[in-house]
């Protein structure tokens, strides 16, 4: 009696398993149906920010749809090129917004894709090396200024754990965020950010 009342537990829970199958499938593909629509509602609001920043173009004025990078990085042989003022240094790239407005994520010409990367203080400008992004590259006459912050873009870190670099893209004042891997050096960024704007800034006073 016993291993009759067995084998029909055992095929009631065979049973139940089978039936259950179909529940399965419809929770994951209800699952997969969410997340498409999410990864679908972010590229649209990614792809609506990018329409609205239509005033956001390059050094030249080009059209947005002919802009592809801010500019061009240098020729890493350029004699110019070969005295480093500082770098590179690892870290991560975190984003740019309009200089001002931390949360205003800039998405044009990819400035606003968190990335790895290392960066350079060069004779000629500053220069974000980026892995799985375009680099980015700001003349010395487009530095502004840069400075410790909290954060940029929405994310936050400990006093001074961002280094943000002020500089003009075009029309539009930009700062881009980084944090270094090794944090403590981030007031050695900005020193030598602060050198090159100073040294590239355009002499004042009144003509002798």
């Amino acid at each position: 009696m016993s291993r009759l009342v067995s084998a029909s537990s055992l095929a009631a829970s065979s049973s139940a398993q089978v039936t259950a199958w179909p529940q399965r499938l419809l929770l994951t593909a209800a699952t997969v149906a969410v997340i498409v629509l999410v990864v679908a509602l972010l590229a649209k609001g990614w792809r609506r920010r990018a329409r609205t920043q239509h005033d956001v173009v390059s050094p030249r004025s080009e059209p947005l749809t002919a802009v592809a990078a801010p500019h061009t990085a240098p020729e890493s042989s350029s004699d110019t090129e070969r005295t480093v003022l500082l770098g590179p240094w690892p870290g991560r790239y975190l984003a740019s917004t309009r200089a001002g407005d931390w949360l205003d994520r800039l998405v044009v010409h990819g400035l606003g894709v968190p990335s790895r990367a290392q960066i350079l203080v060069l004779p000629s400008g500053v220069w974000w090396q980026r892995e799985g992004a375009r680099d980015v590259f700001v003349p010395a006459s487009d530095v502004v200024s840069a400075r410790l912050d909290r954060g940029i873009a929405g994310a936050v870190y400990e006093d001074g754990g961002v280094v943000v670099v002020t500089w003009r893209l075009g029309d539009v004042v930009v700062d881009t965020g980084f944090r270094a891997q090794q944090f403590d050096r981030h007031g050695e960024i900005v020193a030598a950010v602060e050198r090159l704007a100073a040294s590239a800034a355009p002499a004042t006073g009144d003509a002798a």
